[in-house]
């Protein structure tokens, strides 16, 4: 609810809530700041209390801000929105679901569970986007160009109610497939609170962190592929709506296909091959434009993006194994990461809006695109320093045993 009505049907969103990119921009920010709040409690709850009832209610009390959306709020009633979306798609919801996934793959198969997780979401998320469109086109045959305002309103509702029907569906699924895992279980285990502060003395966390947010701002690129496509590639809303969903379909391959490429290799060589990728096609993207190439080169560079941020985004959090992080601090440690990690919630949407706002035409969406290739840089080096840095430590512990032996 929070991110893929907004990807997916980017300039109908804008049109009906009577919005510009930096208001939107202002409001991510508002989610983005109270799920940077939310993070580190939210991973420490999940050590203690049961996956299956965090994320069913997390997605129940996040369905029902479907209801509201749907009421076309204004701009500072959907702020507070997307800040109590904040609350219950992260506080409940993030950490939990990490958690569970690593504790289902063992040690050598935590890349394809990580791959799975996020190919397995990006499925859904396709598959869920493709029939909202299909509605959205039922709905408005003659094209989003031709509606009236209330035509586009009254449709675009449908989508949200859609969206909403299917998050509260989602909670069901959960409540019944999820085991529940007694709190007596897991009380031997239960680290405690010294033990856990110990996670801020590690270097390759923070490492990860960083690598999280260079990931994330790639990710949160994707927002804007529908709008360039309508704003530089003169697309229907509608068909930029459903070049965005089909587009989707990548995360799934690229996601799986990096979990067993990580299980194979490392993780973090994988990442940072995917970042050194990434950087080329936004540089491509940078120094073109649309007059000049051929418009199916365009869409592949486009699509090469995608593969490698879902690459990244899917297997990141394998990192977690290769690190060395204790399972019993898992959650604590995935709430560290998502601290710092998802920052771009807060910073990069305004940042865009701003970009997109004020300077017109391609020129604005070059400055976005120069701003992704410096992410995926960043990201790359940070990547191949903590390799680096794994490698180094492991060095240093074989002799320490070597030297007590």
């Amino acid at each position: 609810m929070p991110f893929h009505v907004a990807r997916f049907f980017r300039p109908t969103l804008l049109d009906v809530f009577s919005l510009s990119n930096t208001d939107l921009g202002n409001i991510y920010a508002v989610y983005g700041i109270t799920a940077m709040l939310a993070y580190f409690p939210g991973g420490a709850i999940a050590d203690y209390i049961s996956t299956r009832k965090l994320l069913t209610l997390s997605l129940i009390a996040t369905g029902l801000g479907g209801f509201y959306l749907a009421l076309i709020p204004n701009k500072g009633m959907l702020a507070l929105l997307y800040g109590y979306w904040g609350m219950t798609s992260i506080f409940l919801f993030w950490a939990a679901m990490l958690k569970a996934t690593r504790e289902w793959g063992d040690e050598s198969t935590q890349g394809r569970a990580f791959g799975l997780l996020d190919g397995g979401r990006g499925f859904v998320a396709a598959v869920v986007a493709s029939l909202a469109v299909f509605l959205l086109s039922q709905l408005i045959p003659n094209g989003l160009d031709q509606a009236s305002p209330e035509e586009q309103t009254n449709a675009f509702k449908q989508v949200i109610y859609f969206y909403t029907t299917m998050t509260l569906l989602s909670a069901g699924f959960v409540w019944w497939l999820i085991p529940d895992v007694k709190a007596t279980q897991a009380s031997s285990k239960r680290p405690s609170i010294l033990n856990n502060l110990n996670i801020f003395k590690q270097r390759s966390v923070w490492l990860q962190a960083a690598i999280v947010v260079s990931a994330y701002c790639g990710y949160k690129g994707i927002d804007y592929y529908s709008l360039y496509a309508v704003d530089i590639l003169d697309l229907d809303p509608l068909d930029a709506a459903s070049f965005a969903s089909l587009s989707a379909y990548l995360r799934p391959v690229a996601a799986i296909g990096a979990g067993y490429l990580a299980d194979r290799y490392l993780a973090s060589q994988v990442i940072a091959i995917s970042f050194g990728m990434m950087a080329i096609s936004y540089l491509i993207l940078t120094v073109i434009s649309p007059q000049s190439l051929n418009i199916q080169f365009i869409y592949l560079t486009l699509s090469l993006t995608f593969i490698t941020v879902f690459a990244v985004r899917g297997i990141y959090f394998a990192l977690l194994e290769e690190n060395k992080v204790s399972a019993h601090q898992t959650g604590i440690t995935i709430g560290l990461i998502s601290v710092i990690g998802f920052t771009p919630d807060v910073f990069f949407a305004p940042i865009a809006g701003h970009l997109l706002d004020n300077y017109s035409g391609i020129e604005g969406y070059q400055y976005l695109f120069s701003l992704l290739m410096c992410c995926a840089l960043i990201g790359m080096l940070t990547t191949l320093y903590l390799r680096m840095a794994i490698r180094s430590e492991i060095i240093i512990e074989s002799t320490n045993l070597h030297t007590k032996a």
